[in-house]
């Protein structure tokens, strides 16, 4: 009788479980089978190591390590041994919308690199903060009247008239931050769609040409041939760019004079910023970059907007605005952003019909939709519009530099690994590494989503309280 009791009561304890589980989500039932996983500890270790990342990537491989004089092995890795047979590294995507903490590290990195090429540092002398530098904003220039932030009012009446489709060409609206209206044409029929995504496939050329005309400007001024000009100084730069609400890049650039030997040497005493200035006005004013005629669209030349902003860089603590360290936060900020920040969208499109379907509003899919018919006119095929209709037209990298400007990303990349290994790396001269690595998977389940969400979390609020600590302290243990 108390086995039957017993069997009873195991049954009613197994459907009262049974009944509980169909009652879970996806997410918690995902985290119940994580956490009852063999190498579930150590998994959460490998997203630890990558801070948390939102899509991470998987390998499976193997590394050796060997000095080759002798023959001898001095490390072996294999991923055999982690849990499913797999490692898990970094993502490193630099848009916040789709991967926060790779996003961060990825910032970090910029602007230590735009720093270094500011102040010094990570290989760069520490004399570049006497040399000519400027912040440069390259915009683009006008497509059509779109509706403005405020505080003035937006478009204030002037002739009081209409557009030829019968729309009134003024608003007299004070637009908040946050008004869905910024950015978008007061009409989308007056707009020119075709010279906006065709601008933004020439962009890069522009700026290219750009650089060019600022070095045949220095050499002109100087009285040299433009083929002579690297024996007196040397143009460095580091540019950003950034999606306006309207969709239309801008470029943020630092530029600065070195000597002929990049900035381990000073420029020339008539090279100061004050030429620097008017040479880059003068450049960016002047350049052109003409598409070739085609029988669908004529001809078309771009050109920079007129509005065209170029400061010097004042050194840290002289009570200027634009200084070292401000110019370094502001590109790090904004290396971080991509047109989903501004409504659009970070992944590729592969059809019109994903277009009509995609969440942003009708002034940029009317921009995506010009990118996939433009794309398709065979004499257009070069410039690759639908590959980047997601973009805008635009293909450019977010961020570029010259080689003399400062360090790398790789570099500081190897240096952050040293770090975390404690110099280990600095040992291993002479020594090979031989390492065969495949690609596995990508991105997380649900609940291990949940998890890494929790690990960034996590990590985000003791990095806050440690720089409290050393905010309290006056800069850490060493301040």
């Amino acid at each position: 009788m108390a086995v039957n009791l017993y069997d009873r009561a195991a049954r009613r304890s197994a459907l009262d479980l049974a009944e509980r589980l169909r009652h879970l989500s996806d997410t918690e039932k995902d985290l119940i089978r994580l956490a009852n996983e063999p190498g579930y500890t150590r998994w959460r270790e490998q997203i630890r190591a990558t801070g948390g990342c939102a899509h991470p990537v998987y390998l499976s491989g193997h590394a050796t390590t060997a000095d080759p004089s002798t023959g001898l092995v001095v490390g072996h890795y294999d991923t055999a041994g982690e849990p499913g047979g797999r490692l898990a590294v970094r993502c490193r995507n630099r848009r916040t919308s789709v991967c926060a903490p790779c996003s961060r590290e990825h910032s970090g990195d910029t602007f230590h690199l735009v720093r270094a090429g500011l102040l010094g540092g990570k290989g760069t002398p520490t004399r570049v903060v006497e040399h000519p530098r400027l912040f440069v904003t390259l915009t683009a220039p006008s497509f059509g009247a779109v509706h403005r932030a405020g505080p003035e009012r937006c478009r204030p009446r002037r002739d009081g008239g209409e557009c030829e489709h019968g729309r009134p060409g003024d608003c007299g609206k004070v637009h908040a931050d946050g008004d869905r209206l910024i950015g978008q044409p007061l009409c989308r029929e007056c707009y020119d769609y075709p010279a906006h995504a065709l601008w933004h496939a020439h962009a890069g050329e522009l700026w290219n040409r750009t650089c060019r005309a600022i070095r045949r400007h220095l050499a002109t001024a100087a009285g040299i041939g433009q083929a002579a000009l690297n024996e007196h100084l040397r143009v460095s730069f580091a540019k950003v760019v950034e999606y306006q609400r309207r969709g239309a890049v801008h470029v943020h650039a630092v530029i600065r004079l070195d000597g002929p030997d990049g900035p381990d040497t000073p420029p020339p005493s008539w090279a100061d910023a004050g030429l620097l200035t008017d040479t880059v006005r003068a450049a960016a004013a002047a350049v052109r970059v003409p598409m070739p005629y085609t029988a669908a669209l004529g001809e078309y030349v771009f050109r920079w907007g007129e509005q065209i902003d170029v400061h010097p860089i004042r050194a840290f603590g002289d009570g200027s605005a634009i200084t070292d360290e401000a110019v370094a936060a502001y590109v790090a900020k904004y290396v971080s952003k991509s047109l989903g920040d501004s409504g659009g969208l970070d992944r590729r499109v592969t059809s019109a019909a994903a277009i009509d379907l995609a969440a942003v509003s009708p002034h940029l899919r009317a921009l995506m939709g010009t990118c996939w018919r433009l794309g398709g006119l065979p004499e257009l095929a070069y410039l690759r519009l639908r590959a980047w209709a997601h973009a805008l037209g635009y293909r450019g990298h977010c961020l570029t530099k010259s080689r003399l400007y400062s360090t790398t990303y790789g570099a500081l990349r190897a240096a952050r690994s040293r770090f975390r290994t404690g110099g280990q790396e600095d040992s291993g001269v002479g020594l090979v590494t031989d390492s065969s690595w495949r690609y596995v998977g990508s991105g997380h389940t649900p609940g291990a989503a949940e998890i890494a969400a929790g690990i960034a979390e996590d990590l985000a609020v003791l990095r806050e309280i440690t720089r409290l600590h050393a905010s309290a302290w006056g800069g850490g243990p060493d301040g």
